[in-house]
């Protein structure tokens, strides 16, 4: 006796063309989409580089002209004749090494005094919970938005009586001072949302306040503080205000001052000026090449966080 084992034919569904047509055109249509929204980001970030890129264009192009190449084709012209000599003319006329030297010394005080200060201020008012923490932070918030032209002159009278008046150090210690007020505000935000189970569990194992902030504090907040760092060399670099009344002689002044002596009254001298305002870009486009992981790395954490 024989069975059948054959197996009755399977009968495969097919899609009717009514319901894929649609999901196709649908995705063909998202991708449309998205592939000119990407375009229109590129083209608005391409018109945004190109602006900002166009006054560095320009100020590069009129540092190596001749005055006469100057006055008889414009700014926007390329060079007939490179003009080599006038980087080391402006360099010369104005003392550019001395100012440089002084801008360094003063930016690297500016940072070490500021920073060290927002850390033992936010230390203080984001860890310890001092008493009044709010009046604190609107006395520092309030130190960051009163505007230089109104405290100038009380600086001036008061290094004068004090005896700091044209002097870099007494200058540092101002700004070093007043950017610790941004960064005690900065960092206070920063400190009041840490995590406080790794305090307890380091105060159980006999963990003193100076070993937390050493050993905790200090190495997990270190992406938020080499940011601050960065900005505040770069903010003391580009000060004009205060060092314009307070370091007049020219040994003491920095590289903002040193260029505005290119610009007088009755004269002036475009090249000259454009020679001064490359020399003056270089050392923050290589202070920014050089840290450019640190700022990049701690604008990523802070923004993860």
């Amino acid at each position: 006796m024989t069975t059948d084992t054959t197996t009755p034919p399977r009968t495969h569904k097919t899609a009717t063309p009514g319901h894929a047509a649609p999901r196709r055109t649908k995705r063909r249509t998202a991708g449309k989409r998205r592939s000119a929204g990407s375009y229109a980001v590129v083209a608005a970030v391409t018109v945004f580089v190109l602006a900002f890129l166009a006054p560095f264009a320009i100020i590069l192009l009129n540092s190596f002209k001749t005055s006469a190449d100057y006055r008889s084709h414009g700014s926007l012209s390329w060079p007939e004749h490179w003009n080599w000599d006038i980087i080391s003319d402006v360099w010369q006329r104005v003392d550019f090494t001395q100012k440089l030297i002084n801008s360094i010394e003063i930016s690297l005080g500016v940072v070490l005094i500021a920073v060290v200060l927002a850390l033992f201020n936010a230390y203080a008012i984001g860890i310890g919970r001092v008493r009044w923490r709010t009046a604190f932070l609107v006395f520092f918030l309030g130190v960051n938005v009163l505007p230089q032209e109104g405290l100038v002159y009380p600086i001036y009278y008061l290094f004068k009586e004090m005896g700091l008046y044209d002097g870099k150090l007494g200058y540092t210690i101002l700004v070093g001072v007043t950017y610790s007020a941004f960064g005690t505000y900065l960092l206070s935000s920063v400190f009041s949302s840490f995590p406080r189970e790794l305090i307890e569990a380091a105060s159980l194992d006999g963990a003193g306040r100076w070993a937390i902030l050493w050993r905790i504090i200090l190495p997990m907040s270190w992406p938020t503080l080499s940011v601050m760092c960065v900005f505040f060399f770069v903010w003391s670099w580009n000060e004009f205000l205060y060092p314009l009344v307070l370091l007049i002689s020219n040994d003491n002044q920095t590289v903002p001052l040193g260029l505005s002596v290119m610009q007088g009254q009755y004269t002036s001298d475009p090249t000259a000026m454009s020679a001064a305002a490359l020399l003056g870009v270089i050392p923050m486009i290589v202070f920014f090449l050089v840290f450019q992981r640190s700022l990049t790395r701690g604008v990523t954490a802070g923004a993860v966080k």
